[in-house]
């Protein structure tokens, strides 16, 4: 397991690093995509921004196109309570303990977080990234400081957003009819394919099918606990 953050502050020192590193940028494999989501959850109904200690069930789930090729689920707890911008604080070990329980390696992973959608430009999503060393997508319902407007209602339909007048990401309408996702470049991805990822593994529903999934598989292990 890697060293995350104790503190606050010295998040927020890794995150301006991370900002302004430059990373060699990643382009997508020819052939079916080995596309990771990776989700953590903690109990229902517990009241506030959760605490340290929280229990929490982090799942990571393998797909190559259509197929399910690895999942993993992980039970662990929170390392800190939830601070808005502090993301990483709180979920960051365990993402990357499920991440490097899957049986092999992905091309590139889905996280349900923020890239350069932050206040100092790094969120969860890119800096898991950089611990796993892998390329990493956000995606988002809602946006924390960027903005732009959403698509049009049709399939496919993109809409950029930008902090401070730079490029973020992109709204992507995965499905018509449906809310837009905001999807986030990470570590090694640009917003333009950030958001080819997200509509190559899309399925029947809105969220991308690895991350949509691994959601599932998580919740699953949290209702088997009693929680």
């Amino acid at each position: 397991m890697s060293n995350w953050p104790d503190s606050a502050d010295e998040l927020v020192r890794e995150q301006i690093a991370l900002a302004q590193a430059a990373p060699p940028p990643w382009s997508a494999p020819a052939g079916p995509l080995a596309a990771a989501g990776c989700f953590v959850c903690f109990p229902r109904g517990w009241a506030g921004r959760g605490s340290a200690g929280d229990p929490s069930w982090a799942a990571a789930l393998l797909m190559r196109g259509d197929s399910i090729v690895a999942t993993a689920v992980v039970v662990g707890e929170a390392h800190a309570a939830y601070q808005p911008g502090l993301l990483a604080l709180r979920e960051g070990p365990a993402l990357e303990a499920a991440l490097h329980a899957l049986d092999c390696d992905p091309d590139v992973v889905l996280v349900d977080a923020t890239g350069r959608d932050h206040p100092r430009r790094a969120g969860l999503a890119l800096h898991l990234g950089a611990v796993v060393d892998l390329p990493t997508v956000g995606v988002t319902n809602r946006l924390l400081v960027a903005e732009g407007a959403w698509p049009d209602d049709r399939q496919g339909a993109i809409a950029p957003f930008l902090v401070a007048g730079e490029l973020a990401g992109y709204w992507v309408r995965s499905r018509r009819g449906a809310r837009p996702l905001a999807v986030h470049a990470g570590w090694r991805t640009d917003p333009e394919t950030a958001a080819e990822i997200v509509l190559v593994s899309r399925g029947r529903m809105r969220t991308p099918e690895p991350l949509r999934r691994a959601r599932t598989l998580a919740r699953v292990a949290r209702a088997r606990a009693g929680s």
